[in-house]
């Protein structure tokens, strides 16, 4: 029984594989169109604010609805809704209507039906996979979003060459149908809904049920905190503004911007596929924060310092083969934690501790950006002068800055979070 269950998540996760590679394709697509309209770095921060503003306060209330429902009617729905939006852009494009403000409201959009999306993505893999399987099923979410890195900048270039972003955007309706196609007729997911629909609380009570189970396990409450600060520093550059530093520092070279990309991907495939075929540390507290803190300081110090593009290879490399560890380890002690008919308001919950700190992020990254580091490093300032030795001259040496910084700081307080005995304890 477990065999097949097990079969059926393999069918399910290759399945939502291909509809968010279509996804994947439009998004990169969207992003150098948006730059090429503007050359702005808060541009492209922006783009990304507007997917997780919704996804991050939303998710406070969804945890409850979640528990409340079938999962598979969830995804459906949330599927549905953004398959919408990209008609929407789609059309406008194609009627050289769109504008930079549609991509802000179909982001918008799309964050908000991701906040119900994605605790019941995270309750259906512990409903339909069985615990001994759990970090093998985490590493191969981490290796499809990985591979995902790889394969979209190539493929968004190869589309868009000969048909245009149009053609990307028609792409993603294709796979978003076969993906439909298979969960409504093929997937069975064996739903834990009997006890909490008999429930007549309302959504902020659920909210309550989830918070008040992560502050009584406050090993688990530190290990949600410590992931916060680091999404906030991968926010403020890695995977905020390192399209449009690239992009500044090779003269608008996408092909070199696609490498990278790649390499990002290529890295989370290798840590992706060895979580999910290997046995992982018995540490796996040890495992998680040592992982952060070799990704932040190989892979953001490295890109800061880094002038030509082997040295960026390699950093996207170092950066992203820790990351399938991290998000492998993290997993596993929360499904170890927390029964089935409470997953979904303490997943949302999590969601929303722990990914609030990206739209502050995102936003501060550009800001710090535009406004604050590329200034300061052409302002002729002894300072200025000092750190251009380090990075280098000329547009994107002061987002190279911001690279450096979190690097030291991303390495630093990943260390000191191991350190936190209530963490230990956790396994």
């Amino acid at each position: 029984m477990e065999n097949n269950q097990y079969k059926n998540f393999i069918v399910f996760w290759a399945s939502q594989f291909v509809s968010q590679l279509g996804s994947s394709m439009t998004g990169f697509a969207l992003t150098i169109w948006a730059y090429k309209q503007t050359e702005s770095a808060m541009i492209i921060s922006l783009l990304t604010f507007f997917s997780y503003l919704p996804y991050v306060f939303v998710s406070l209330l969804a945890g409850s609805f979640v528990d409340k429902h079938r999962k598979k009617k969830i995804l459906l729905w949330s599927d549905s809704i953004a398959f919408l939006c990209s008609v929407g852009i789609v059309i406008l494009l194609i009627t050289s209507k769109l504008q930079i403000w549609h991509i802000f409201i179909a982001n918008f959009v799309t964050g908000f039906m991701n906040s119900f999306q994605s605790p019941a993505l995270s309750v259906t893999i512990g409903i339909m996979v069985p615990k001994d399987k759990r970090s093998n099923a985490s590493g191969m979410n981490s290796l499809s979003s990985s591979m995902l890195t790889v394969i979209t900048p190539m493929l968004a270039a190869f589309i868009s060459s000969f048909w245009g972003l149009e053609g990307v955007i028609i792409i993603d309706i294709l796979t978003f149908s076969f993906a439909f196609g298979i969960l409504l007729f093929f997937i069975k997911i064996p739903e834990v809904v009997e006890n909490v629909l008999a429930s007549k609380t309302n959504v902020f009570d659920g909210c309550k049920e989830g918070f008040s189970f992560i502050l009584k396990n406050k090993g688990l409450w530190y290990l949600i905190l410590s992931m916060a600060l680091m999404n906030f520093f991968s926010r403020l550059t890695y995977e905020n503004i390192l399209p449009a530093m690239l992009l500044a520092r090779s003269g608008g070279n996408e092909n070199i911007l696609g490498v990278v990309s790649g390499l990002l991907g290529a890295g989370g495939v290798a840590g992706g596929l060895y979580v999910s075929f290997f046995k992982l540390p018995k540490n796996t507290i040890k495992m998680i924060y040592f992982s952060a803190a070799l990704s932040f300081i190989m892979g953001d110090l490295l890109m800061g310092l880094g002038q030509s593009v082997w040295i960026w290879y390699i950093a996207g490399l170092a950066a992203s083969i820790p990351i399938p560890f991290i998000n492998a380890g993290q997993n596993v002690i929360i499904y170890n934690h927390i029964s089935t008919e409470m997953q979904g308001r303490v997943f949302s919950v999590r969601n929303a501790v722990q990914y609030v700190t990206i739209p502050i992020g995102i936003l501060l990254g550009g800001f710090l950006a535009d406004y604050v580091f590329e200034p300061f490093m052409q302002s002729g300032k002894p300072l200025a002068l000092l750190m251009q030795k380090i990075v280098g001259t000329g547009a994107g040496s002061g987002m190279a800055i911001m690279f450096l910084c979190t690097g030291i700081l991303g390495c630093s307080t990943s260390i000191l979070w191991y350190k936190n005995s209530r963490i230990r304890k956790m396994k």
